[in-house]
């Protein structure tokens, strides 16, 4: 089991707060660094206001050396799908090849009102994210004179310029959709990934993946299968309540939830997960400031999963 960290820094995080993040939990040996995708706060002014995931993620890139980077997710509304394939590509080149594309249809409406984005509907929102997966995953692999002519995206003999310095960046598709979110996952991702769910979801939407790969004709066994809970641990129950209180959740709902206790009983959850399929787990880290949060998990957790 490897365990990545998921920050939410629209909550409110610095630059310099995620570089400080990414280091460590580069030097504690965890897998990745992955970070959302949005411009407003949720329950929260954010302050001191949003950052731009690729625009960190550049940045970040040039001050890590061997932790994989990556979105939980890109929203396809708020980019157009050459320019994102672009950025991926940069960041990409400037992490030396350590990039994960992870992409959704987006879904926070009030982030796009005050920011000026467009807000379609959930079945266009779908329809445009099956596109950008198309023309995406297309301008890095063509060899050139890449075209596609699509409902809302139309390309016109892209040379498909920059490449990646991966062959491909992994990309990463998640959610509980019953149809169309299997499909485009058998169709395109890397990794599927389930957020803040239990285990009698994953074990559900693991299975309809599943079928949705064998329907398609692909091996189910090429999928990574991953998790992302939030996270709480405690050396004792006084540091397991100190660290839910930091985050304004209750630890026995967090208990019920996430992953949250003493190192053993974290341990035991995530073997939970794994007996389902899991390979990985993304812990959503909400109090960026705690880094002896990750240390412990680094110290107590990581070396039993």
């Amino acid at each position: 089991m490897e365990l990545r960290v998921f920050t939410e820094p629209q909550q409110g995080a610095t630059y310099d707060d995620l570089v400080a993040v990414a280091q460590e939990a580069e030097r504690l040996g965890f897998g990745a660094f992955f970070r959302s995708d949005h411009y407003l706060g949720m329950g929260t002014e954010g302050l001191p206001g949003p950052s731009d995931a690729w625009i960190t993620l550049a940045g970040i890139a040039r001050e890590t050396s061997t932790i994989r980077l990556g979105t939980m997710m890109t929203s396809a509304t708020f980019r157009l799908p050459g320019p994102l394939a672009i950025s991926v590509a940069n960041v990409d080149q400037m992490s030396g090849g350590r990039v994960e594309l992870g992409i959704g249809a987006g879904w926070f409406e009030p982030e796009h009102t005050k920011y000026g984005i467009p807000f379609p509907g959930t079945k266009e929102r779908f329809d445009r994210f099956e596109e950008q997966l198309a023309i995406v995953t297309g301008l890095w692999a063509t060899d050139g004179g890449f075209s596609f002519d699509g409902e809302h995206y139309q390309v016109t003999d892209s040379p498909g310029l920059p490449k990646p310095t991966q062959p491909k960046p992994p990309v990463l598709i998640g959610g509980v959709g019953r149809k169309r979110t299997p499909q485009l996952a058998a169709r395109y991702a890397d990794e599927f990934n389930l957020p803040f769910v239990d285990e009698t979801t994953t074990k559900e939407q693991f299975a309809r993946v599943r079928e949705a790969c064998e329907a398609q004709g692909r091996d189910p066994r090429t999928m990574r299968w991953s998790n992302a809970l939030v996270v709480c641990v405690g050396a004792d129950e006084a540091e397991v309540e100190r660290r839910a209180a930091a985050i304004g959740r209750d630890k026995d709902e967090l208990r019920e939830n996430g992953l949250a206790g003493t190192p053993q009983e974290v341990v035991d959850k995530i073997g939970r997960y794994a007996a389902l399929g899991a390979e990985r787990v993304y812990l959503q880290v909400l109090d960026l400031a705690d880094l002896d949060h990750l240390r412990l998990i680094a110290r107590d957790v990581m070396p039993h999963v």
